[in-house]
């Protein structure tokens, strides 16, 4: 059976929740509704609504007139297991010492001494590795690890898969390794994905906001954060990553596009640190930084 997709964009994000909470009361209702901010500078958001049945097109164009919005674009989409198809398309990544793959794959992983294999499911969770973002923050903790870095307490903001605790887990045995996420369903797949690479007691999976939990404050000061978020996030964390980092600390940033790079990296020298070093693939970038 196919499903309908109804997609507009609007300026400011108090208009955009509310043109969001206007969806989730239509009829036929959408199975999910979701608001994003277009990270390109322009103050855009995008909102969605996803249904089972064809959306009512006269609503629509109400609620768009009524919330600023452009006409919504409304398209069909065909029935796709899309978590097969994922597992079909997406081949084991390589990110140093690091081997990324799916249950799928398991006949891949390599045997040879010092290679880190971790298994991540396809799922709803950002984070199997294959994204710029994600794979430059890999490699950077893989250098960091050749350089004879060992940090003992680690944090990962906004975890996703938990594939970046993970990597630390299985590399740093004696380590305190806490994933965080805001969303509640990121933290059940973080926790499968703990369970399914054998580190459960390792990796502490928790639903916060920043390092906004009792368990990040008290296991401060951090000798490692990782942060795979977004441009915005990423600037308003600046001063709470200097707070909870250890002096000589360092933090692993990505989810920016290439040219958002210096506007962040300034946020986190403003907040006192210093870039150690920047990894663009493709369009994305992941930064480097210590607490001076």
């Amino acid at each position: 059976m196919p499903t309908y997709s109804a997609l507009t964009t609007l300026p400011g994000e108090e208009a955009a929740q509310g043109l969001a909470a206007a969806m989730e009361r239509m009829e036929p209702e959408p199975t999910g509704v979701g608001v994003f901010e277009i990270e390109d500078g322009s103050g855009l958001w995008e909102v969605g609504g996803y249904f089972l049945e064809p959306p009512d097109t006269v609503l629509l164009e109400v609620l768009a007139a009524a919330f600023g919005a452009k006409p919504f674009a409304l398209s069909e989409l065909p029935e796709i297991d899309w978590v097969a198809k994922v597992r079909r398309e997406l081949a084991p990544v390589e990110a140093g010492r690091f081997f990324v793959y799916g249950s799928h794959d398991a006949d891949k992983v390599p045997r040879e001494a010092g290679r880190v294999p971790l298994q991540i499911e396809a799922t709803v969770a950002f984070g199997t590795g294959h994204h710029g973002t994600t794979l430059g923050c890999l490699r950077a903790f893989d250098r960091l690890l050749t350089a004879g870095e060992r940090p003992a307490t680690v944090a990962d903001i906004g975890c996703g898969t938990a594939v970046l605790a993970m990597a630390a887990a299985a590399t740093l045995p004696d380590a305190v390794v806490i994933a965080s996420d805001i969303d509640r369903v990121a933290v059940d797949v973080a926790e499968a994905n703990v369970a399914i690479n054998g580190l459960e007691g390792r990796v502490e999976c928790i639903e916060a906001a920043g390092f906004a939990h009792k368990l990040l404050y008290e296991s401060a000061p951090y000798d490692l954060v990782f942060a795979n978020i977004l441009k915005g996030p990423l600037i308003e964390l600046a001063p709470l990553v200097a707070t909870h980092l250890a002096t000589g600390g360092r933090a692993i940033l990505s989810g920016l596009l290439a040219e958002q790079a210096e506007s962040v990296t300034a946020a986190y020298v403003a907040a006192g640190h210093c870039l150690l070093n920047r990894d663009d693939i493709g369009e994305w970038s992941t930064l480097v930084l210590q607490k001076a």
